[in-house]
């Protein structure tokens, strides 16, 4: 019997751009996994076709979440009778299997990060992006997550964000896109799963404010686009997080 044969670096990393030319995400990830159990740590292009595989699964799933969610709301709002109870039911258990799903592909990304990628990461750049990776799959575990296990992933998910930031700023650029990456999505964890608008916004805004600061001609055209394209998501969300700061304060005030 013939050995197997162990595919080289490059056919993993062909395989992986035809899944992902063919949006066949699942795909993707199986010929990710293979490089790095083969070969280990991996390149910048590997990285981010590691992280566009595993970010459309999850986007999928929370859409599909969302949906399934304000339609089960819906249902819950028109029950009449036992008809209508057991429509809600039904659309209660395909919700619970989405979060099953979800969840699963989440603790999936964090395995693989602790088990073979956070351990040979170079510091820098490449150990930021990987633990703010993990913040954010813990983040959507906290969001999904039952009562019970909510507080869990969002403690997580804070230890992972906070060693990424305290990293990011100790090494990177505050124009560098991947901390002003990770400093988007904190603020958005601070939003979203503690429910703090001032803490997302004095986070936001100190990042906000230090790249802009920052900014100069010598940056690489590609960096200064994804840059500007960064501090526009974070400027935007901004302005919606002040916005409702202000909403509180007036009804608290009336």
């Amino acid at each position: 019997m013939s050995p197997v044969r162990i595919p080289s670096r490059e056919e993993y990393f062909l395989l992986a751009k035809v899944a992902e030319e063919a949006e066949r995400y699942e795909d993707l990830v199986a010929q990710m996994k293979g490089l790095i159990q083969t070969y280990g740590g991996l390149t910048i292009e590997e990285r981010n076709l590691l992280s566009v595989a595993y970010k459309n699964i999850t986007n999928a799933l929370r859409s599909s979440w969302r949906i399934i969610d304000s339609l089960e709301k819906l249902e819950s709002s028109r029950i009449t009778g036992r008809h209508s109870k057991h429509q809600v039911q039904l659309i209660s258990q395909q919700r619970g299997r989405v979060e099953y799903e979800l969840a699963e592909v989440c603790k999936d990304i964090v395995k693989l990060l602790d088990d073979h990628l956070l351990s040979t990461a170079e510091p820098g750049e490449e150990t930021v992006f990987y633990y703010k990776m993990k913040g954010d799959y813990f983040r959507y575990l906290a969001e999904f997550a039952q009562q019970s296990d909510r507080s869990h992933y969002s403690d997580l998910s804070l230890a992972a964000y906070k060693h990424a930031y305290k990293h990011a700023l100790a090494k990177l650029e505050p124009t560098h896109p991947t901390r002003l990456g990770l400093a988007l999505n904190f603020a958005v964890y601070y939003h979203d799963v503690r429910k703090s608008p001032e803490r997302a916004c004095h986070l936001g805004k100190h990042a906000f404010d230090e790249a802009v600061a920052c900014l100069n001609e010598s940056s690489s055209v590609q960096v200064m686009r994804d840059s500007m394209m960064i501090l526009q998501l974070l400027r935007d969300d901004l302005v919606i997080w002040s916005g409702e700061m202000q909403r509180a304060e007036h009804s608290l005030g009336g």
